[in-house]
Parts: C-alpha cells; structure tokens; sequence
C-alpha cells in the first residue's frame, strides 16, 4: 500500500509539473499557470478560465486573435481562437476570400497560399483532454521561437475552437474538481470516475453536439457551421476521448464504414497524415492504433461532416483518465498524459497539414470541381420540396439547408412534372447542380442497402422525412418556374388585425407554431375548443373550412373582462392567422357549441428524467417540449416518484429507460393517477413497461424475439460482429399509416408519417377497435439498413396505440418521435397527446 501511494504521489508531481513540450518559450507570453493559477492538468480548467487565457493571450501576442462566435443554452461563450503570423492576421479577411476563391475554382491555387487548419475540441464535455490541450497549444503557438513553428505561422491560419460544447464541459470540470483531493485517486471505483446523471458529454438539453453537425438544433451548433463555411477548411481536427483502458486512436477508421460521397483522395489525405501521427507517438513510445474501430459514416458528425463539404476531417480518441488519474491496463493514465497526446497529436496534425499545404489546397479546388461534373452527370437533376399547410414547418427545413449553404429555389408560377402539379407558394426546387452536391446528396438519402451493415452511429438521416416535407425527385430542370435567387428567410407579412365583437375565432392547428400560440392562450387564462371534425363557418369575408383540430375561441365563455386585448397580443407574438366567425352556426360540420368542439386545459407535464433513463431521450422530450408546445415541463427522478404528489400533473411522459425498479407501489400510483384523468405517454422501452406494468393493453415482441427472426446457425466465431450489426436496428426510418381521423393525428396532413427506429422493440397492434392509431406501412422500410428478415414483422406492426384507463388515457409508441430533435414531423404525436389527450376515447377489453 505504502508503494502504490508512493507511485500515486510521483505520479501527481509529475501531473503538477506536466512538461507538455522541451523548449524555452517566450517569457512575454503569460504561460497558462500564470493566468489560470495551476499547471494544466493539476486541475480541471472552467471553461471562463480557458476564456480568460486566451483573452490574455489576444492581448499580449501578435499572433492571435479571439473571436466570441456566439452563445451556448447557458450564455457562455463560444470561443474561437485565430493564431497566425502577425502578417497574415493583418490581412486575414483578404486571405479567406482568397482561399474561399480558389477552393470554388474561381481563381487558381496560388504558391503563397497558407492552408486553413482546423482544430475542435471538447464537443463531448467529459472529454476534458481535448479542451485543456487547447490551452497548451494555444500557449505553445502564441511564445514558440522555433523556427518550424514560424514556418508554420507563415503557411497556415490555423483556429482553434477550445470547447464545443462549454456547459457540458463545465458539468465535468465541476465534478472533476470537487472531487480531487491532495493526493489523486486511481481506483476506478472511486466516486470522482462514475460521474452523475446525467454527465457531462451533452449539452444543456443533453443533446450530443458531435450529432448535430448536420441537424443544427443548438446554438453551439449554428455558431460553429457558420463560421466552418465562412472559413471551409482544409482541414478538421476532432479530438476527443474513450474507454480508460484503449490507448489512443486516429484516422483513418474501418475502411468499409465510410460516406461513400467521400472521394477517394480524401482517405489518401488521411492516410498521408497518420504518417506524422504515427511518427509523433513512435518518437515517445506511445501506443496507438488505426482502421479497427470508428466509422466515418453519418455526416453530421465531426470527422465526418468536412468529408463531404470539402474539408479532411480526422477523427482523434484518447484513452481517458476520467477524472485525475485512473488506473488502466496500460498501467496509471493521468490526466496530464491525455493532455499530452491530444497536444501532441494536434502539433503532428498541423505539421502535416504544412508539409501538404498545396496537395490539400489542390484537393479541396478539386473536389468542388468534380462535384459539379458528378452533379451535371446524374440523371436526377434535384428535388422539389412542397408543403401546403404549415409554413412554420417548411420553413425550419429551408432555413436548415440554407445554413449548409444548399439552395433553394421558389416556385414562381406552378409547374407540371408527370402527373403532379407543383403550385407556387407551396413548392421549392432544389437543383442538385450546386457546390454542395455531396452533402446536398447525403441530406436527402434514402438508400436502404450498404457496403458494410455495422454502423457505429445512425444509418438514416433523410430530413425531408424528418420534417415531413414531402418531396419529389425530378430528372429535368423546372426552368422559368423558379425564382432567379435562392430563399432567404424573410420576417412574415403581418397578420391582419382581429375584428371585434367577433361570436368565436379560430386558429388552425396544421402549423407547427399552433401548439405554442394555444399554450399562450391557456396561460392567458382564454377558454379554448378543439374541433373533433372538420367544420365550414362564417367569417366577415364569407365562408372558410377549417380542419379537425382547430382550436376555437368562443367569446361567450371568455371571463376575463380584456380577454380580446389578450388574444390580440398573441396573435401579434406568433403572427399566425386567427379568423373571426360571425355566428356559431356552421354550413358543415357541427354547429359551435356541439360537445364535438371539447375543452382544452393548460397541461401540467411531468417528465421523468434520472438514473435510470436515458438522458439523451428525455433531453430530446424536454426540448421539444419546450420548442414545439411551449411547455417546460417538471423533471422528476425515477425513484422519487413514490414520494411526490402526482395530482398536480395532467401529463406523465416515460421516455426509453430502466423501469424494472419500479415496483407495485409505483405501478398503482400510476394507474390510479390515470384512472383519475391523467394522460400517460411511454416511448420505446417506456411503452414496453408499460406493456408489462399492464398499464397499456397491447403486446410488445422485445429485441429478443426480433433477434431470433435472424439466422444463427453454421455461424463462425468471426461472423459475431456482422450477426451484431444484422440483429441492431442501428437507425433508420419508417413509414407509418396513420388514422387521420384520429385527434393524435390532428394537424398531420398526410396519412403517411415517416418515423425513426433505433431499437428492436415493436407494439403489437391491438385487437379492440380504434386504439390502434398508427401502424407501419405494408412496405414500411423507407431508408437506412434493417435486415430484411425484420421488415415483414415491422409491416405487421403497431406505431402508436391509446386507449382509455378509467378517465385517463394511456400511449404507447416504441419508436422515437422527437429523435436528435429534428423529428419534427413525429414529434406532433407528442404534441398532440399533451393537448388533445382527452379528446378521444377507446376502451379495450380489458377496460371493458
């Protein structure tokens, strides 16, 4: 004991007194310890501290520049580091339009050109090396006198961007931090290396931010992409870490997983840098190892996403300490060491990138070009997007292409194609002749077979789908159809005033805004209907119909004495149409004060979200929530729920977790807390306990019984990671057939939803009448890799089912209707159930 305390000791001195490189730096330059008070790696550096170094160094070396790019969820900011000669930053705006120049082939590869290097850290917050690396080699550029790192101020602009994702990584450090004694703790059962739920790989709605390259839900995000295509690197650095006892992994990955858009130049690219990589470990001893894990696949990822925009992305993974310092099978890993590597491989990385200055400015030139001669061969000339009904919706998709730099085209006068007319107003062309052709392609993807079937992360993304956007492949150009300019977001013509003295006023519930603006309503204390069937009235300009689902105003009922002021002001805050009706009499449809038109109340929702859970998923419930239906709703951890006052709520929501510990005690509570008038909604293995709860009457084939549809016999020892690959659904998507008179699906306009999968988990449809909302499609495979043993029983499938419990109603969907986010044409399911819960009913026979 009293010699491993001793090794524990030295390896904290060392720690302490971490030589990250063996030459005499600039004494003007403040070194890291000065500002932040500790050597990197004796304490988790916040990231205000890192910020405040690089302030430090801004101020004091001619070398660099700080630039704030934008603003995480919890206000802080996202930094962005520019170190170059002091030349080349005096002239750094004329060197980008230079660089974007020559890249998009309007002006050829100049001899002086420096090449743009990128270096990302810290998208994954409790991958602490990877921002405390950039503070070391923020350090190191800015006081170098070598003269190999002058040659490389000369030939490259090179960014740093020291925290992708600054509150999670600051959820770590603290945890980290609070937790570190005088002397480091290595037993890996120590409370510093098991963090808390939820830890600090994700954002503040627990999002995974190395997912969101090409969804763009956050404003980390957002900030990053713009100025990724201001700048379009040449190359991308992706630093981050993995299990303690791995030693350090780069690119290139498992050849058969990569974006098959990727060109093959790219990988020689890669492959040509390893080389320096490699060289940069063997000089210390270090292990590493390539090509047997990671695949370069899903392009909104970091290493990932450059690939097909015209970049070289290399995906870094450091073993990780985890906390201080950690025991592994390759004997102590202090943090110190995985600063080291991460620093190391970023100097090898720039190096690299100097030493193939012109082979990567030539092939960034290069791929453009042969996007265009790719492009101009495809005998799909692009895609026309229409949507007819909810503007919001349509536009959240525009928006998101424009931010990758994709355009889009208006239809200025309607135009046939086949047998479809495509009106203006409705419809948008995107060519596929443009400079993003590769990620424009990748976007809107629907293959479903792959060279190699074993996906490290989703192998669908299709975001038409996702926003439920229908579009349509088209093999000629709609020529004078179409606006000369692209989209641009512009602010909405405002809505024509209320009239007043008006008997009831309408809002349409297609839009995706709708849910929000009723939830002002409630708050606002107005008194809401929804229509249970489509219904012709009389407005002052004549007769409009208004689908199932409308909510209506009825002045009658209104008690509040400036109840009309109130809805002025929220229609002037969401700018969405509201019509007046005249009398409450209707030409079609039941008259305004049938009991078809039912109440809506404000909803009360409770979220379980702890232990047990799934972080990721109940992040995504709370975001869209929040987003989607302008409800943020009480988080509540699994093993409080015997303890808390339940009747307060009118809505509890299971996201994908653990139930199991929940025992007889919380499954009475739950169902008498239904049976009382609560709404429960389960989602994936959430529905499948309540399947086994016998709160939800229907049946469920578990990931077991899907995995048995695969054949297993005569297989060898080396086929078990391909029956692994067979047997997951990894992530694709799926169409399901919905019951479009059903209130679940008010506001969908199409019977056809797409889904997302990612489990093996699927409801069973239920034998009573009307409590099978959705099922799949009798081809239900729309995109991404499922083994086609699974496709007849997914067609055999329920999607979503509900039925009565007592007053309440119980939901089920084994599926993930607000997947990454960006689901956004599912997640009205979700919606739907939190706001016309109670507008249906179906009784099973067991509630019979």
């Amino acid at each position: 004991m009293k010699k491993l305390a001793f090794i524990m000791m030295l390896c904290w001195f060392w720690q302490a007194n971490a030589a990250y490189y063996d030459e005499t730096l600039a004494s003007e330059v403040p070194a890291p310890e000065q500002i932040l008070g500790f050597q990197v790696g004796q304490w988790h550096a916040r990231h205000d501290q890192i910020q405040r170094y690089f302030e430090v160094l801004a101020e004091q070396s001619p070398r660099v520049q700080l630039e704030v790019i934008g603003t995480s969820h919890e206000q802080r900011s996202l930094l962005q580091l520019v170190v170059s000669s002091p030349d080349n930053l005096a002239r750094l705006e004329e060197i980008r339009l230079q660089h974007v120049a020559q890249a998009q082939g309007n002006e050829p590869v100049s001899a002086n050109s420096p090449v743009i290097i990128w270096l990302a850290y810290g998208v994954h917050g409790n991958e602490p090396s990877a921002a405390n690396a950039a503070v070391v080699l923020a350090h190191y550029l800015a006081a170098s006198n070598n003269p190999e790192v002058q040659q490389w101020l000369q030939q490259a602009v090179i960014f740093i961007q020291p925290s992708l994702n600054p509150d999670g990584h600051d959820r770590f450090a603290l945890w980290a931090n609070m937790h570190r004694g005088t002397n480091p703790v290595a037993d890996p059962q120590h409370r510093e290396h098991i963090e808390p739920w939820p830890n600090g790989r994700p954002n503040h709605y627990w999002f995974d931010l190395n997912r969101d390259w090409l969804l763009l839900q956050h404003p980390e995000s957002r900030a990053r992409i713009a100025q990724f295509h201001k700048w379009q690197p040449n190359i991308v650095g992706d630093f981050h870490e993995m299990g303690t006892n791995s030693s350090y992994f780069f690119q290139p990955g498992i050849p058969s997983r990569n974006y098959p858009l990727t060109p093959d130049r790219n990988f020689e690219l890669t492959r040509i840098l390893a080389g320096f990589h490699a060289q940069a470990f063997d000089q210390r001893g270090q292990l590493y190892y390539t090509e047997e894990s990671f695949d370069d696949f899903y392009v909104g990822k970091g290493s990932t996403y450059p690939d097909v925009t015209g970049s070289v992305g290399i995906l870094f993974e450091q073993a990780s300490s985890r906390g201080h310092v950690q025991e592994s099978i390759n004997g102590l890993l202090t943090f110190a060491d995985t600063i080291k590597n991460q620093f190391d491989a970023s100097l090898s990385t720039i190096r690299g990138s100097v030493a193939n200055r012109q082979a990567l400015l030539s092939y960034q030139q290069e791929f453009f070009q042969t996007a265009s001669q790719q492009a101009r061969a495809e005998r799909v000339k692009g895609f026309v997007l229409t949507e007819a009904h909810d503007r919001t919706r349509l536009e959240a998709l525009l928006q998101l292409l424009a931010q990758h730099q994709i355009a889009v085209y208006p239809f200025t006068q309607d135009w046939q194609y086949e047998q479809t007319q495509f009106r203006a107003g409705q419809s948008y062309y995107v060519p596929l002749q443009q400079a993003q052709y590769r990620l424009l392609k990748a976007a809107f993807s629907t293959d479903k077979t792959f060279k190699d079937n074993t996906f490290y992360d989703v192998s669908a993304w299709t975001l038409p789908y996702a926003y439920n956007i229908a579009f349509t492949s088209v093999n000629r150009e709609p020529g004078r159809a179409v606006a000369d300019v692209p989209w641009q977001r512009q602010a909405r013509a405002r809505q024509t005033s209320l009239q007043a003295d008006g008997y009831a006023y309408v809002l349409n519930w297609q839009d995706q805004l709708a849910p929000v603006a009723l939830n002002a309503m409630l708050a606002e204390g107005l008194m809401v209907r929804a229509a249970l069937g489509d219904f012709t009235g009389t407005t002052p300009q004549g007769e409009r119909s208004f689908k199932a689902g409308a909510m209506v105003i009825p002045a009658g009922l209104q008690q509040h004495p400036d109840w009309f002021f109130r809805l002025q002001k929220i229609q002037e805050r969401f700018n969405l149409p509201i019509y007046t009706l005249t009398t409450g009499l209707t030409s079609r449809g039941s008259d305004l004060g049938s009991n078809n038109f039912t109440p809506v109340s404000l909803p009360q929702v409770l979220l379980v979200a702890g232990p047990g859970v799934s972080s990721t998923e109940a992040g995504e419930v709370w975001y869209n929530l929040e987003r989607l239906a302008g409800i943020t709703p009480t988080m509540v951890e699994p093993e409080r729920l015997a303890r808390i006052n339940l009747s307060r709520y009118t809505h509890i929501i299971l996201p994908d977790g653990d139930y199991r510990g929940w025992q007889e005690t919380e499954i009475n509570r739950l169902r008498q807390w239904t049976q009382q008038g609560g709404v429960l909604w389960g989602q994936k293995r959430g529905a499948a306990w309540l399947v086994e709860a016998k709160l939800l009457q229907a049946g469920v084939w578990s990931s077991n019984e899907m995995a048995e549809l695969i054949p297993q016999r005569d297989l060898r020892y080396a086929d078990k990671e391909a029956l692994a690959g067979k047997q997951r659904i990894a992530g694709a998507i799926f169409n399901a057939e919905l019951d479009l008179t059903h209130p679940l699906t008010f506001g969908i306009g199409r019977k056809y939803l797409p889904v997302f999968k990612n489990s093996n988990l699927l409801l069973q449809p239920s034998s009573s009448p009307f409590v099978n909302v959705a099922g799949y499609s009798a081809e239900p495979h729309l995109a991404g890799y499922t083994a086609a043993e699974y496709l007849p029983r997914i067609a055999q499938g329920a999607a979503l089912v509900a039925h009565n419990l007592g007053r309440g109603r119980v939901i089920g969907m084994t599926d993930n209707p607000v997947f990454r986010g960006y689901f956004m044409g599912s997640s009205r399911l979700l919606v739907n159930a939190i706001y016309l819960g109670h507008s249906f009913s179906a009784s099973t026979q067991a509630e019979e």
